[in-house]
C-alpha cells in the first residue's frame, strides 16, 4: 500500500503539483465532528439528520436526534445506495445534512446542490474534511492513510454563491457549513472550473479562501 501511495505521488509531483508545506492543525485539541453536529441540533431544537457517507458510524451512531437517516453505498447507516440514487428517489426534507461521502470535488460539490433541494427552512449542511493539512491528504485519488480529497474546492465555490452562505469550522479536519440565505461574505473569485485550483493557492489564501471561524464562533453565529 505504502509503495503504491509512493508511486501516484510520483507523477502527481511531476503532472500536477509539487508542493511540501504544511500547515499545522492540532485536530486533537478541537471538539469532535459529532459533538458539534449534536450542540447544533440541542441549540436549534432540530429533529431529522441526513449523513451522506457513514462508513463505519463513527459519527452516524453518535448523533442524538429524533430522526435519522444514513445513506452508504458499502457500510454503516441505514440505507445502502449512493447519494445519487438517494437524492433521486427521496422525498423528505430534513433539519441538518452531515456530508462525508466520496471525498471529490465533483461528488461533493453535487451533494451540496442536492443537500441544499431537500433542506428545511433554517436548516444547516455540514461537510466534513475541509481543511486539508497536506498536499497529500488531498488528492482526489487517495495518496496517504489520511485522506481528506479535495473537498475544499466545492467549499471555495460555494463562497461565490450569493443565495448560500459559507463558513468553514475550524476543527476535526475542517468542517464546512452551509445556510441557505444571502452570502454575507462573498468571495469574488472568479474560475471556469473550480476543480483547477492548487493546493498551493489553498495554502496561502486559505482564511479568505474558506472562510475559516472557530467553534464558538459557529455555535453562536448559527445557535
Amino acid at each position: 500500500m505504502k509503495l503504491k501511495y509512493y508511486f501516484r505521488r510520483f507523477f502527481y509531483s511531476i503532472f500536477v503539483e509539487n508542493f511540501n508545506k504544511k500547515i499545522k492543525y492540532n485536530w486533537e485539541s478541537y471538539p469532535l465532528r459529532f459533538e458539534i453536529i449534536n450542540k447544533i441540533i440541542s441549540k436549534r431544537n432540530y429533529t431529522s439528520y441526513l449523513e451522506i457517507g457513514c462508513f463505519k458510524n463513527e459519527t452516524f451512531n453518535n448523533i442524538n436526534i429524533k430522526k435519522k437517516i444514513g445513506v452508504d453505498p458499502v457500510s454503516g447507516g441505514n440505507l445502502r445506495m449512493t447519494s445519487d440514487q438517494f437524492f433521486k428517489e427521496n422525498q423528505e426534507k430534513f433539519d441538518l445534512i452531515f456530508i462525508d461521502g466520496l471525498h471529490v470535488y465533483e461528488q461533493v460539490i453535487k451533494d451540496i446542490f442536492n443537500s441544499i433541494n431537500v433542506l428545511k427552512e433554517n436548516g444547516i449542511i455540514l461537510v466534513h474534511d475541509c481543511l486539508p493539512r497536506k498536499l497529500w491528504y488531498q488528492t482526489p485519488t487517495r495518496m496517504s492513510d489520511t485522506w481528506n480529497g479535495d473537498v475544499w474546492k466545492a467549499i471555495v465555490e460555494c463562497r461565490t454563491l450569493e443565495y448560500i452562505d459559507t463558513y468553514t469550522c475550524l476543527a476535526d479536519e475542517g468542517i464546512g457549513v452551509i445556510k441557505v440565505q444571502k452570502n454575507n461574505n462573498l468571495l469574488k473569485l472568479k474560475l471556469s472550473n473550480f476543480k483547477n485550483l492548487k493546493y498551493k493557492e489553498y495554502y496561502a489564501n486559505r482564511e479568505s479562501l474558506m472562510n475559516i471561524i472557530s467553534v464558538e464562533k459557529l455555535i453562536n453565529k448559527i445557535c
